[in-house]
């Protein structure tokens, strides 16, 4: 028999309201093509979504953190851009390892499977 373990782990914040996504592998993606590319716009269309939405998942982390994780400057000779602030940096960093992490033992459980 051809099996695997599959899943998916990511981080929640928790308010009256019930929990709510802040980190996950989709925003993460984001966050790795903001880094590179320094615009919202580039990395959404790097994977393939709307403006709109990979702002609305920018704009979701940035109000759940205690400070931003990115900031869009405007203006300028050559126009604006994005950056990742460094708690930013901190969140892209831990939930990397977190996901290498959990990859692991994924890999570690399926190799104790009969």
């Amino acid at each position: 028999m051809n099996l695997r373990i599959n899943g998916r782990i990511w981080l929640e914040t928790v308010s009256t309201e019930g929990p709510e996504r802040f980190m996950g592998i989709g925003r993460l993606e984001l966050l790795g093509h903001i880094q590179r590319t320094g615009s919202i716009n580039q990395a959404a269309k790097a994977m393939k979504m709307s403006y709109k939405r990979a702002w609305e998942m920018i704009h979701s982390m940035n109000t759940q953190a205690d400070v931003p994780l990115v900031i869009t400057q405007t203006g300028g000779e050559k126009g604006g851009g994005t950056i990742i602030t460094p708690e930013g940096e901190k969140y892209l960093n831990h939930y990397q390892g977190l996901q290498q992490r959990f990859q692991q033992f994924i890999t570690d459980e399926l190799a104790k499977l009969p």
